[in-house]
């Protein structure tokens, strides 16, 4: 699914070059669930933007679903994204003007798909979810557990081949947070292959394995 070789990132302000990561070689197996961990500041959201094909790497290979998207351009990149990749954030990153209906319809109308098959999807997906009872609702208006799940939701409604999910419990309490570890090992048990960033110890035992990173380098 995924290969990377002696992958590099480098950003660049005014005369600062600030080297993101560095001489990253891994593999990640089709259906696999692997965690990411190390301390902030470490690389591990860099990473998986190269992964999600948000960025490009500075140098290095990056082979994704067998294509070597190394030197992809911007449009190839989202190209490759549509439809295959799935993204969960800390943030949630929902739009506040969609509702909770429309913001899990986006990424189908991306790929252009019929407008009763759309509201079919969202609504069973929404009702899988426990967020049906909310699809009207505009995020400001949900808990923290509600907009999380809603952004699941949005992110695997294409049903994805590769799941990516930073810090996906990282603004919830508890309960929630349980609740957002048991969807993604359910995703996991139907065979979608899932990249997590964590700072916790207890969701990255839900894993497959962990690989930890330091200064940009994978150390274990």
């Amino acid at each position: 699914m995924i290969q990377t070789t002696e992958l590099k990132k480098t950003f660049t302000t005014e005369n600062i070059e600030t080297l993101a990561i560095q001489n990253i070689s891994l593999q990640i197996r089709e259906g696999e669930f692997v965690a990411v961990m190390g301390p902030s500041g470490c690389g591990k959201s860099t990473l998986l933007h190269l992964l999600g094909l948000l960025d490009s790497p500075t140098g290095g290979k990056l082979s994704l679903m067998g294509k070597d998207a190394s030197h992809f351009s911007e449009s190839q990149r989202v190209e490759l994204r549509r439809g295959n990749i799935g993204f969960v954030f800390q943030s949630f990153n929902l739009i506040d003007e969609l509702t909770v209906f429309e913001n899990v319809e986006l990424p189908l109308l991306y790929l252009q798909t019929p407008s009763r098959l759309r509201k079919k999807m969202v609504n069973e997906l929404l009702e899988k979810m426990n967020i049906a009872h909310r699809r009207a609702y505009f995020p400001q208006q949900l808990s923290g557990g509600q907009q999380q799940r809603t952004a699941f939701a949005r992110a695997i409604i294409t049903k994805p081949q590769l799941l990516l999910a930073d810090e996906p419990t990282g603004n919830l309490d508890s309960v929630n947070g349980n609740e957002v570890m048991r969807l993604l090992s359910h995703l996991h048990q139907e065979g979608t292959t899932i990249v997590m960033v964590t700072h916790s110890s207890q969701c990255a035992e839900q894993a497959d394995r962990t690989i930890h990173l330091f200064d940009g380098n994978i150390v274990g």
